[in-house]
């Protein structure tokens, strides 16, 4: 047989072993998932843990902002992220270009209003100085939050995207500083008023995350924390695999259950429906 002839037959059985390998290679790398400190990166981890047992390895990648975890996700570095609801995630796609996509609801963690100088959303003094988030969808969020409560009114309309400038009426003259979402917590001492996340005061460790004034309770599950791929990856296997060990285990319940201090208006599993 001709070295030519040879060739010719064999190296497509050649490409076929090599891309096998490199499958294979694929398949054994860890699945990496970004999240924030808290109880994203706790219930993560307790999820990884019992996915090894079954054989699927995962690296657990905690960043400390809202923008690195999808700059991150769309360069490859990671896999899945899970710090973001579902409006966030719509906003930053529309404003980045992001091909990204939600594989799965995971908690929701409800917004708090929260004052260590007051007792009550009376007792802000007029002139009164209020935290909220810098981001378009938590201000928004975070404004809503404070017209249910009843310490401002928004324009008519305005819709998830309202800014301080749509705020209608303000009877006591309130004023606001924005601060980016995680450092909310390190703020609150020092204002009359801040729009807080639970899963941030619990794992800061700040305050009294049970002591809100008012809460998101009523909010639907597009404020969940969406697990988020890129869509060219949505549908890798180790995803689903992890996703569904994550539904079904009860130790991530019972961690989660246990970062909440089993204060259930902190937060809802969007999984588990009554």
């Amino acid at each position: 047989m001709s070295k030519h002839t040879w060739i010719k037959k064999w190296a497509p059985l050649a490409q076929l072993v090599v891309g096998m390998a490199l499958a294979g290679s694929a398949l054994a790398a860890p699945l990496k998932i970004g999240v924030v400190p808290g109880v994203f990166a706790d219930s993560v981890g307790v999820a990884a843990a019992e996915a090894k047992k079954k054989g699927l390895d995962i690296e657990v990648v905690e960043f400390t902002d809202w923008a690195t975890p999808n700059v991150a996700l769309d360069a490859g570095d990671i896999d899945l992220n899970y710090f973001q609801n579902s409006n966030y995630l719509a906003n930053v796609v529309r404003e980045r270009g992001f091909r990204f996509v939600s594989v799965q609801p995971g908690i929701l963690s409800f917004l708090g209003l929260y004052s260590l100088k007051h007792k009550s959303l009376a007792d802000i003094p007029n002139g009164g100085k209020v935290a909220i988030a810098s981001d378009p969808i938590n201000i928004g969020r975070g404004l809503r939050l404070l017209e249910h409560a009843g310490v401002i009114k928004l324009r008519p309309g305005v819709g998830l995207l309202s800014e301080l400038k749509d705020i209608a009426e303000n009877p006591k003259n309130l004023s606001f500083v924005e601060v980016e979402g995680p450092q909310l917590a390190r703020t609150t001492p020092d204002v009359d008023l801040a729009q807080g996340y639970p899963y941030f005061i619990l794992a800061s460790k700040a305050f009294d995350a049970s002591s809100g004034l008012d809460y998101t309770s009523y909010e639907d599950d597009s404020w969940a924390i969406q697990f988020v791929a890129r869509e060219d990856k949505a549908h890798d296997p180790r995803i689903a695999e992890f996703l569904a060990i994550y539904k079904e285990s009860p130790e991530v319940r019972q961690a989660i259950d246990q970062f909440y201090q089993h204060d259930h208006k902190l937060y809802r599993l969007t999984w588990l429906k009554d």
